[in-house]
Order: structure tokens, then sequence, then C-alpha cells
């Protein structure tokens, strides 16, 4: 729902913004967003080489049109700048956002059932969680 967005940016992603630990790449068309990355680096002392890549998200009037390969790069451009050597993400296993990472050279880690909820019904899906080494 439009409030679960609302309350997504505004409790997770502005906040950890605000406190550093977390870059939030946006791509735009004529002025307006169609496009979003986040990487996750606020990790614990032991894991400064790793990062999460979070929240790919382009707007489907503008897919397949190269934004979030760019914003993949852009954010691993950005991991390097930070020092992080591994990346993980994860993502709905089956949908068309794994077989980019996979050509971005992201290998698959494992899958867990019933990780994440369909975001237009009640079913539980299953994800794929993946890492690429920089």
């Amino acid at each position: 729902s439009r409030e679960d967005a609302e309350r997504f940016w505004t409790v997770k992603v502005f906040p950890a913004l605000a406190g550093g630990g977390l870059v939030l790449l946006a791509a735009s068309v004529e002025g307006r967003t169609v496009g979003t990355v986040q990487l996750d680096y606020d990790t614990p002392p032991n894991q400064p080489h790793r990062a999460e890549v979070r929240k790919l998200l382009v707007h489907p009037d503008h897919r397949r049109r190269g934004i979030a390969r760019a914003l993949m790069t852009r954010i691993e451009d950005e991991a390097r700048r930070l020092g992080r050597s591994l990346l993980t993400l994860d993502t709905r296993t089956g949908d068309t956002a794994e077989p980019l990472y996979a050509s971005l050279g992201y290998a698959t880690a494992g899958v867990l059932p019933g990780w994440c909820r369909d975001t237009l019904s009640e079913r539980l899906d299953a994800t794929t969680f993946m890492y690429k080494t920089l």
C-alpha cells in the first residue's frame, strides 16, 4: 500500500541515510525519478569488507532501457569507493531481476522458501540469495 511504502522510506531509509551506513542512488528521466538502488554498508566490525545491495527499483514504464544495469554498476562503484569487496543481495526467486544479477556476475548462494510475501497477495514466495566479489 502507499502507507507501507511511505513507512518504508520514512522509517527505514531516511534515518539510515542520515546516520551514515547507507548509500541511495536515484536515476531520473526528464526530472522524474524512475529508479533507485541502495547499498547498506552498516556492518559489524568483523565485516568491514562487505555490503548489501537493497531495493533495486525501476518504474515499470522505464524498464528494459538499461536503468537497472546502470544503477547496479554505479552502486558497485560506490561499494569499491567504500572499500567493500563482497556484495550480497536477495531477490524473489523467478523475478526478472534474477537473470539481470546473474548477467552482472552475481552467483547464487541459495534459495529459501517462503521468505517474502507477494506484493499483491498473502502468498509466500521463495527468495534467491546472491553474492559478488568485487
